[in-house]
């Protein structure tokens, strides 16, 4: 029997050996193309591919290859199921995206998103918090954008660390608008709602008043707006609004565009800012 195996089978530490896992590639499984980046969401095969679609809609089509794939962040090889799976109902998010469930919020990138004040963070997170997670965006609020220059010089943004500002009161004239005009960077977008504050963004259909009171010029806002609707503190207002906020539906349009404008911005890739 001597010689007949050229090689000793349990040579090497055969233990550690790794086995890249099979996973079934089921509708609406988020994974990453490994050599791309591409992250989205199984929603069919063609030709022997997968078709994976991201958060914006766009999809690609990858083959079936190897440990091509990351799923939690660890390679796998993906594999077409046995039988047809049927899409489930699709859910979506509060901001009208698909949601992709079942998966971890990203790390951090290195890019940001400045609101204001804590009450644009809590209705931002409101209605964009999920996708925010998938993406790995942190918004951060300042207390207003008086230093804001000062703030984005220190901040150094860059290719790959986008900076993305969302304003109150961002109209042509307004002492905000001034602001913005000494912020001059390819890495920052800056861009904004018209109204006086975030609170006005709300659609008044959504607290059940037909308008928004009208607060005389020199008169604090918020105290204004408190006093014509009978609340003795705006803190107490301003839950009161929150709780009403369950989607996209529930606040303006201009408020809607600046917050997709600056999430497609700060999570574009450095060929997308390229082109």
């Amino acid at each position: 029997m001597a010689g007949r195996y050229t090689d000793d089978v349990l040579a090497g530490d055969w233990r550690r050996r790794r086995v890249t896992p099979e996973v079934d590639a089921e509708i609406d499984l988020v994974v990453e193309d490994a050599d791309s980046g591409f992250c989205g969401a199984v929603v069919g095969f063609e030709s022997g591919a997968v078709v994976l679609a991201d958060r914006h809609g766009r999809r690609r089509n990858f083959p079936l290859l190897p440990a091509a794939f990351l799923l939690d962040g660890r390679p796998v090889t993906l594999r077409r199921p046995a039988r047809a799976a049927v899409p489930a109902a699709r859910r979506r998010t509060a901001s009208g995206s698909i949601a992709v469930d079942d998966v971890r919020a990203r790390v951090a990138k290195a890019s940001r998103i400045w609101v204001e004040g804590v009450h644009d963070a809590a209705l931002v997170e409101r209605i964009w918090g999920d996708d925010l997670r998938v993406e790995g965006v942190v918004v951060e609020q300042l207390d207003g954008i008086d230093a804001l220059d000062t703030q984005v010089r220190d901040f150094a943004p860059g290719p790959g660390r986008r900076l993305g500002v969302l304003v109150d009161h961002l109209v042509t004239g307004s002492k905000e608008s001034r602001i913005v005009a000494r912020v001059a960077s390819p890495h920052v977008l800056v861009t904004g709602h018209p109204y006086v504050d975030v609170w006005q963004a709300v659609r008044p259909v959504a607290l059940g008043i037909p308008a928004w009171p009208v607060v005389p010029p020199g008169q604090p806002w918020k105290e204004g707006v408190c006093a014509a609707l009978g609340v003795a503190e705006p803190a107490d207002m301003w839950r009161h609004i929150l709780s009403r906020v369950t989607s996209f539906a529930d606040v303006e349009t201009p408020l809607i565009n600046a917050m997709e404008r600056l999430i497609d911005f700060v999570t574009a890739s450095a060929g997308d800012a390229e082109d």
